[in-house]
C-alpha cells in the first residue's frame, strides 16, 4: 500500500467550512451595518417628510379636568394651527425626557409670539393631570392622543417632539428633549423664519 486513504478530499473540506462560517459571516456584517446606523448620529437631524406641507388633520378631545387661569384647556385640532405661529409639543407623563425639557418649555410659554400647544401621547389622563399640576402647564391647548393614531400621521416615533407650524404648514421638527442649545438655537431660528412668513 502506497499511503492511507482517508477518503476526503482536501477541496471539498475547505468548501464545507467557508460554507459553515458564511452565515456568521453574513450575520457579523449585518450587525456591524445595524450598530453603525444606529451610532451614526443625532436622531434630532433626521429628515421629516412633513417639512413643507400642511399639518395633517386631526382632532384631540381636552384632557379632562385640566385647568388654566381657573379655566379648562381645549383640546386641539388641525384648525387650531391655521392662524400665526403655533409649536406644537408631544409629550408625556411617563416619558423621562419630557420631564427633563418641560423647564425649557414653560420658559417657551413666555414667548408671546407664539402659541405653545400639546399634544398628550399614550398616557393615562389621572397621570397628564398630576404631570402638569406637579411641574405647571405651559400648553394654552392640550389635545389627548390615547391610542397614538395622530403621533403616526405626524410622524412621531419617539417622544418628546416638538414641531413648530406657521399657518398651518409644519416648517421644523425636533426629534428628542429640547435643551438649552436648541431652544436657543435650531427652535428659535424656526420660530422666527416662521414668523416672517
Amino acid at each position: 500500500m502506497s499511503g492511507i486513504e482517508t477518503g476526503k478530499e482536501p477541496g471539498r473540506s475547505v468548501s464545507r467550512r467557508v460554507l459553515t462560517l458564511l452565515p456568521l459571516a453574513l450575520f457579523l456584517l449585518l450587525a456591524a451595518l445595524f450598530f453603525i446606523r444606529l451610532g451614526a448620529g443625532d436622531p434630532s437631524k433626521l429628515p421629516s417628510t412633513l417639512i413643507g406641507r400642511s399639518a395633517p388633520p386631526f382632532a384631540l378631545a381636552p384632557l379632562d379636568g385640566l385647568l388654566r387661569d381657573g379655566r379648562p384647556v381645549p383640546g386641539l385640532s388641525r384648525v387650531d394651527l391655521d392662524e400665526g405661529v403655533t409649536v406644537v409639543n408631544v409629550w408625556a407623563s411617563w416619558c423621562g425626557p419630557c420631564r427633563e425639557e418641560h423647564p425649557l418649555l414653560i420658559e417657551l410659554a413666555k414667548d408671546r409670539r407664539i402659541r405653545l400647544v400639546g399634544i398628550n401621547y399614550k398616557d393615562s389622563p389621572e397621570n397628564a393631570r398630576r404631570f402638569l399640576g406637579a411641574l405647571g402647564n405651559p400648553f394654552v391647548a392640550v389635545g389627548v392622543d390615547p391610542n397614538g393614531r395622530t403621533g403616526i400621521d405626524w410622524g412621531v416615533y419617539g417622544i418628546p417632539e416638538t414641531f413648530v407650524v406657521a399657518k398651518g404648514t409644519i416648517v421644523h421638527k425636533h426629534v428628542g428633549p429640547l435643551t438649552e442649545a436648541s431652544l436657543n438655537g435650531k427652535l428659535a431660528e424656526a420660530i422666527a423664519e416662521a414668523l416672517r412668513r
